[in-house]
């Protein structure tokens, strides 16, 4: 029981990852390719104020959320104003920043040695220790998530995003300042994810830069993509499918050194069926051109 339990705190966390990086790739069309980047910069954040200033890791949290966001118009201001191809490889460029950062500044992130000891959450002094405690919290910032980017999608300012992933020289015509429109995508896309890195951090008690490596922006991607992208329903059903899909490996009793690649063999099959009978993933409307 606290196994499945686990499975759904962790595709909770992926929940959040994959309905902010939603926002940027699906709604407004700006190919991200730097969401693992952001998710790092919000659990160091968390877990280092923690541990060497003693906060709450709910402030922690929060902190380390608004600190991706501000990273979100580091990138996001010089970012926006590339296109296509160009813009992907600025955010894969981000990523790998961080992910360097996170592994060579051996003096605040231990490098990688990570940071044990991350202190959980906490309640009125009462210690959340159970799997379902973090069950609850990681439930409780989905739908906050899903709701806040809702919100967005569903008003005036969405309508404007799409307008843009459709073809941003007609909104320019509108007067639609299309910039600023992207930066504050990148603002909500990158707090949200600082908020997913800042949960993992806090429930795992561990973190080393091997989980934000660039690879794991692709595995967020890839979920996105599988779900359906401009789809918060498909966004949800990827990273449930996705997360759960392959730790059914274990049940068969293989070794870990045939169940790692088989898990990505199957990673690969489903995207490729995927691209073929369906483009626009499991629940999405809109087809990546």
């Amino acid at each position: 029981m606290e196994y499945l339990l686990h499975i759904l705190v962790i595709a909770g966390i992926y929940i959040i990852l994959t309905v902010s990086l939603n926002l940027i790739i699906g709604f407004t069309g700006l190919p991200a390719l730097g969401h693992a980047a952001f998710s790092c910069i919000g659990a160091y954040t968390s877990s280092l104020l923690a541990l060497n200033l003693g906060l709450s890791p709910w402030v922690g949290l929060f902190i380390g959320g608004c600190l991706a966001a501000v990273s979100g118009i580091v990138v996001g201001y010089p970012a926006v104003r590339l296109k296509g191809d160009y813009l992907a490889l600025a955010t894969f460029g981000l990523g790998v920043i961080v992910y360097s950062i996170a592994k060579n500044w051996v003096s605040l992130t231990r490098g990688p040695m990570g940071l044990p000891g991350i202190p959980g959450f906490s309640v009125f002094g009462y210690q959340l220790s159970e799997i379902w405690h973090y069950l609850i919290i990681v439930a409780f910032f989905d739908f906050v998530t899903v709701f806040v980017i809702n919100r967005i999608v569903n008003s005036p300012f969405g309508r404007v995003l799409r307008s843009i992933r459709e073809d941003e020289v007609a909104s320019l015509a509108l007067g639609k300042d299309t910039n600023r429109h992207k930066l504050i995508v990148f603002i909500v896309g990158a707090f949200f994810a600082g908020i997913a890195g800042g949960l993992y951090a806090h429930y795992i008690t561990f973190i080393d830069p091997s989980s934000f490596t660039v690879m794991e922006s692709i595995v967020i991607l890839l979920m996105v993509i599988f779900g359906g992208m401009e789809s918060i329903e498909g966004s949800i059903v990827g990273a449930v499918v996705l997360v759960v899909l392959p730790e059914m490996l274990r049940f068969f009793g293989m070794p870990s050194s045939i169940a790692a690649p088989l898990r990505q063999m199957i990673y690969g099959l489903l995207l490729v069926v995927l691209i073929i009978k369906r483009p626009q993933g499991v629940m999405g409307t809109y087809r990546w051109r």
